[in-house]
């Protein structure tokens, strides 16, 4: 039996909670890329308003799942297991993303991002979101900077 490998100790580290925290699981991280999933509760307060009698995941907050699995996630196993992150701060530099589907309420979507560079505490990453039939709902390439204060 092959035993998967936890990365509990990213998810630990990752500075949000709910309800403004938008991972799951994290299915692979490594030096290239990582891989995450997370269900949008069909009782996430942002449905009742957007939209009317036909709820759909503002994109937003598709762009911000994206940024913490496939961003954050990697920057946190990039920077180390012994990096001390108490005092991490993380910004979005910039994004660019297309939607192709919508996320309804209760959809699970699966993150996908691959390391285009990191350097001078800047990653850049190309990020591709999946929806439970495996069609791609958006993609696009974000940016953040990522210091853990401890020089």
């Amino acid at each position: 039996m092959v035993m998967k490998e936890s990365y509990d100790w990213i998810l630990n580290r990752l500075p949000y909670t709910e309800p403004f925290l938008y991972v799951e699981e994290i299915s692979y991280v490594n030096d290239k890329g990582a891989e995450g999933s997370y269900r949008f509760s069909p009782d996430a307060h942002f449905y009742k308003g957007h939209f009317k009698n036909n709820p759909v995941t503002p994109g937003v907050l598709l762009t911000e799942c994206c940024a913490q699995i496939g961003l954050v996630c990697l920057g946190i196993h990039l920077l180390g297991k012994e990096t001390k992150l108490e005092n991490i701060t993380i910004g979005m530099s910039s994004s660019q993303m297309e939607f192709l589907l919508p996320v309804f309420p209760g959809e699970c979507v699966r993150v996908v991002s691959e390391l285009v560079y990191y350097r001078f505490q800047k990653l850049k990453c190309e990020v591709k979101m999946y929806d439970e039939d495996d069609k791609l709902v958006c993609k696009g390439v974000l940016a953040g900077m990522i210091d853990t204060g401890n020089e």
